[in-house]
Formats: structure tokens, sequence, C-alpha cells
């Protein structure tokens, strides 16, 4: 064998390899990837206001019969 076809040889189980590990990777760039939802603009939040502070009650006087 010459060394043209021991290099051709090895230069083919390199390849196999190397793609093998780019099967076993996956696809590179977006291929194959779920899609990236499309950017949208955020609506300004309503800032709802702060809750009143409730009226200050009392204690509650109940009518008691005799």
């Amino acid at each position: 064998m010459s060394a043209e076809s021991v290099g051709g040889i090895l230069g083919a189980i390199g390849a196999v390899v190397v793609l093998g590990a780019a099967v076993a990777y996956g696809p590179i760039g977006q291929y194959g990837k779920p899609a990236r939802p499309a950017k949208t603009e955020p609506a300004p939040a309503a800032v709802a206001p702060a809750p009143a502070a409730p009226a200050p009650r009392g204690p509650v006087i109940k009518e008691v019969p005799n």
C-alpha cells in the first residue's frame, strides 16, 4: 500500500467520525430548533390606584333587649 492510499483510508475514517459527531450533537443554527416568538412591545401596564384605606370603625354596639 502506498502512503496515498493509507492517507485516504485514514481521511475517510476521520470524516465518518466527524460526521457521526455532527449528527449526534444535532443540527447547527436555527434549523431544527423551535422558532423564537416574535418580539412585541409590551403594553404599558395600567397602574391600579392604591386601595383606599377603610373608614375607621368604632366599636359595634348592639341593642340588647332587657
